[in-house]
């Protein structure tokens, strides 16, 4: 049987960093593949004016599955100012290359799992009754729309006639902003479709029936976005009633949800949101376990089988410089695992995760931020591993 191949995108900053170790370990575990690596980021914003190249979307084409490390991504002036000379009169505007890659290629299912790591001393911990100390276990899975809502890249600035006129015809605008010039106005869409909406909700319903939760938390705000999270709410309503039965629908507003957090984070299991609020309260979750050196995510699309797999931490390119890599690689581990899931190798992504949770437990390796330093070069004299050490460990362990 031949090797899998599978697109490495090692990005920008640390996604260099991350990549190469989840390889390590993904062999060390007996993941036999082979690794094509894609042009994606920054870098190829600069010199070409696309930071997300044909080239690279043909390899995932071709082989369905990516490894993702990060991406630099910088507001609109800050990114045409790094343009080649030669590129900025051609009116490039840059945009996010990792949501090209999920627009493209529909990967509109994305899950951000938040688990407690036993022994990890950055996970959460609250005061109980007489002063106790407790430490609730996180067991939550977020399902988040990944190609619509506030990051469908429908805007404007300075909207044209045609959009300016068509914004004319509600009430609202032309009551509250009716006497701005249209030169001053910058608008971001929310769009929601019936069928975007349908699959995320029946995917975290399926999950939820298949794994054992007893609720899905659908986290919108129908009471203020009438429109778009009404929309949701309505379909999950109907969705649970007809198709799920057995499992219980909670309704939670994204604003109270994170204040929920720190209340009672052992009561939720499976929440499906849109895709802003779907990455508030993942990254809210992420808090809870230790960071978003523990985030790590999948999205992908069921229909056609391609997937992508990356963490949720950005490219800190102030780390890339050290002599030594200093930062936390399991995010990326488990994105790995996450893929490998994904294409059923169960066996050896379970393999992984037990030998992570050891190292953890054991708690001799640490990284800075398991040890709660700052990410300064130094921290590596004062006992937190590198980034190698913390790979070796899991390595050890397998």
């Amino acid at each position: 049987m031949s090797k899998r191949t599978i697109v490495a995108l090692p990005g920008d900053g640390i996604g260099k960093i991350v990549v190469e170790e989840s390889i390590r370990v993904l062999k060390a575990a007996g993941f036999e593949a082979e690794y094509v690596e894609g042009d994606i980021g920054w870098e190829f914003w600069r010199k070409e004016g696309n930071p997300l190249p044909d080239r690279t979307i043909q390899l995932i084409e071709k082989h369905k599955i990516g490894l993702f490390g990060a991406i630099t991504s910088k507001p609109k002036d800050a990114a045409f100012e790094e343009l080649a000379p030669e590129l900025q009169e051609k009116g490039l505007v840059y945009s996010s290359p990792i949501v090209g890659l999920r627009q493209h290629f529909g990967l509109d299912i994305c899950m951000r799992p938040c688990h407690t790591y036993k022994g990890n001393p950055l996970n959460f911990i609250r005061r109980g009754v007489g002063d106790t100390i407790e430490e609730p276990e996180v067991d939550v899975i977020i399902f988040r729309q990944n190609t619509e809502g506030l990051y469908g890249g429908v805007e404007w600035s300075n909207p044209s006639d045609l959009v300016y006129n068509a914004l004319l015809t509600h009430p609202k605008f032309v009551k509250n902003f009716g006497s701005v010039p249209k030169e001053e106005i910058s608008v971001s869409t929310r769009i929601f479709t019936k069928e975007g909406t349908e699959r995320i909700l029946r995917a975290s319903f399926e999950y939820a029936r298949r794994y054992g939760y007893k609720s899905v938390t659908l986290c919108e705000k129908p009471n203020v976005i009438r429109e778009t999270s009404g929309m949701m709410y309505k379909m999950a309503m109907e969705m649970q009633k007809a198709d799920f039965p057995e499992i219980e629908l909670w309704n939670t507003n994204i604003d109270a949800q994170m204040m929920w957090l720190t209340k009672n984070p052992e009561n939720y299991g499976v929440i499906v949101a849109g895709n802003m609020f779907g990455d508030i309260v993942s990254d809210g979750f992420a808090g809870l376990i230790g960071g978003l050196g523990f985030a790590c995510s999948a999205q992908f699309n069921p229909d056609t089988g391609i997937g992508v797999f990356e963490p949720t931490h950005g490219s800190a390119p102030k780390y890339v410089g050290y002599d030594k890599s200093i930062v936390n690689p399991i995010a990326m581990i488990e994105s790995a695992c996450m893929m490998l899931d994904f294409i059923e190798e169960n066996d050896i992504s379970t393999k992984i995760r037990k030998a992570v949770a050891e190292v953890i437990e054991e708690g001799k390796v640490r990284t800075y931020d398991m040890m709660k330093m700052p990410g300064r070069p130094e921290v590596i004299d004062k006992g937190a591993a590198t980034t190698q050490d913390m790979t070796d460990a899991i390595i050890a362990k397998l």
